[in-house]
């Protein structure tokens, strides 16, 4: 077999052959570059001739290429030669023999095919970095070549072993540096939610595929007192441990500053300072949500968030737009509140960007399908989070952080609706306002059949709050009192915006002792600014447990 014309076909052999006749040495210029007489004493001799490609002996270069080469003939792919690299890699090889049986590492590296397509449809394939049975990466060059009306292929491998574990050792760099992050975020997260007694919440969180680095996406449920609950979705807008760390501050920062029982604008303000404090390069949206189970709504504040969606006991999904300022971290924007509906029987879902964004699509039909998967999903709020995620197409190599919190303002009937009870009574003020707010309480508290020391313990609360705001507040004034399956509420709402405050009285002071009592009696108090201006003052006592029978 001639494998001068075979070599015709490698890889740069045309290359060195059209450069052939720019270096040969002309015979009529051999005289030229030789070292002068001045500097040598005598005339050198002139330099042989360059060999051209063509002279060269090719099975003797090709025994001493550092890659691997085989030279394949025929629709079987007999051997017509390997050379010293492929034979000291796989051993020796029989000529002539069908590569199917004699080359079982193009087999075991599914090159087989391979060879059939490059012979059949004439064009090289390259596969890159397969690893061979002799442990070392390979990149397979296949070449169709011809002889005559013969046909072949000639299989070029360079060992890109160096390569393949350097890239290795950086997805593994990756791996780890993922897994820490994914770590971080789900230490970060709440383990467990918070359970508020008029609510059932459940929430879910996904990271992003292993392409993806994980982002800062929390959630939080937080139980204010009162009855109330406050809900946090958020979202840094940053990637990896840094993200999750910012995220992991702000959740901390949100929980502390839930406590002060602000209005949802007034704790985005506050975080708005804090994320610029944190990270200045970094910014996030949040949304900041708050249910009163005696006003039936849900108030929020969105900092570049993605609207809330509720859906009513008719099944009806409403889309809360408004009102929605920049993301946390942007400063200079006066946030605000605005409310929707929440009663018995309704669902809201609050999500981040992961959920419904694509990109290939627009964002609002992202949101739009989730109005429509939310329309059809009933059940507890943890199958409704898992329905969500699996209507929006989230897998676990999805390539963004996904969030989930969903909650739920049950419609109680039957014998749980006996376990929650509300009432209320307007006091006009006077002096006639203490005794008939403490007969109020007592019939109340008998008619729920309460025992007798959480009976008068409730009656002793609900005349010190009234004694106090009849003493320090302003008209209009209401005493509530609220049963959940697990506490008693008592609260006292007035119209001056001045809060109370626990404090020592010294023996001659004739005031200041109803807040410590209430404080030393009750499970737990509080106090807060009503939006309309004024303020409510409240206490807790929790329930017992029924005993087991």
């Amino acid at each position: 077999m001639n494998f001068t014309r075979w070599s015709a076909r490698l890889p740069g052999t045309q290359r060195r052959a059209a450069a052939r006749g720019e270096h040969a040495v002309s015979p009529d210029r051999r005289g030229e570059g030789s070292v002068p007489t001045a500097r040598a004493g005598q005339a050198a001799e002139p330099p042989g001739p360059v060999p051209a490609v063509d002279d060269l002996r090719v099975r003797e270069v090709l025994d001493h290429v550092p890659s691997l080469v085989a030279l394949l003939h025929g629709p079987d792919h007999r051997i017509a030669y390997v050379n010293g690299a492929y034979t000291a890699a796989f051993g020796a090889r029989p000529v002539g023999a069908p590569a199917r049986g004699a080359l079982p590492e193009l087999e075991e590296l599914g090159l087989l095919t391979l060879l059939d397509q490059v012979l059949r449809s004439g064009k090289p394939r390259t596969v890159k970095s397969r690893k061979a049975p002799d442990g070392r990466s390979y990149t397979f060059t296949c070449t169709p070549v011809t002889q005559g009306d013969g046909n072949g292929v000639l299989v070029f491998a360079t060992d890109v072993t160096d390569h393949a574990e350097a890239a290795e050792r950086l997805r593994a760099s990756e791996r780890r540096q993922r897994e820490t992050a994914v770590t971080l975020q789900r230490s970060l997260l709440p383990q467990e939610l918070e359970e508020p007694d008029d609510l059932r919440v459940a929430a879910t969180y996904h990271p992003g595929g292993t392409e993806a680095a994980v982002g800062g996406d929390w959630y939080d449920v937080i139980t204010l007192g009162g009855g109330r609950t406050a809900l946090v979705i958020g979202d840094v807008m940053g990637r990896g441990v840094r993200a999750a760390a910012v995220m992991g501050q702000l959740r901390t920062a949100v929980r502390a500053y839930a406590r002060l029982d602000l209005p949802p604008h007034e704790i985005l303000q506050l975080l708005d300072g804090l994320a610029t404090e944190i990270d200045a390069n970094q910014i996030a949206t949040c949304v900041y949500a708050i249910h009163d189970p005696n006003e039936g709504t849900l108030v929020h504040a969105s900092a570049g968030h993605l609207p809330i969606l509720v859906r009513d006991e008719h099944g009806t999904v409403q889309r809360a737009d408004e009102p929605t300022g920049p993301p946390l971290g942007t400063g200079g924007w006066m946030h605000s509140s605005g409310s929707i509906p929440l009663g018995p029987g309704s669902t809201a879902v609050l999500y981040t960007d992961g959920l419904v964004e694509r990109r290939d699509e627009d964002l609002d039909e992202g949101i739009a399908a989730l109005e429509r998967a939310l329309a059809g999903a009933t059940g507890t709020p943890q199958v409704i989070c898992d329905r969500l995620v699996r209507s929006a197409g989230v897998t676990p190599e999805h390539d963004d952080d996904v969030a989930v919190l969903v909650l739920q303002h049950p419609a109680r009937t039957g014998p749980e609706s006996e376990l929650f009870h509300n009432a209320a009574l307007e006091l006009l003020g006077g002096v006639e306002a203490a005794p008939r707010a403490r007969a109020f309480a007592s019939g109340v508290l008998t008619s729920w059949r309460f025992p007798t020391d959480l009976h008068d313990l409730g009656v002793l609360a609900a005349s010190e709050l009234v004694a106090n705001s009849l003493q320090h507040g302003t008209p209009p004034m209401h005493l509530r009192l609220r049963r959940t399956d697990r506490r008693l509420i008592v609260e006292v709402t007035d119209g001056d915006d001045h809060l109370p405050r626990r404090r020592r009285a010294e023996p001659a002071d004739e005031s200041g002792r109803g807040i410590a009592i209430v404080a030393t009696i009750a499970s737990n108090w509080g106090s807060r600014r009503t939006p309309g201006g004024g303020k409510a003052v409240w206490c807790e006592f929790a329930l017992p447990r029924p005993t087991a029978p």
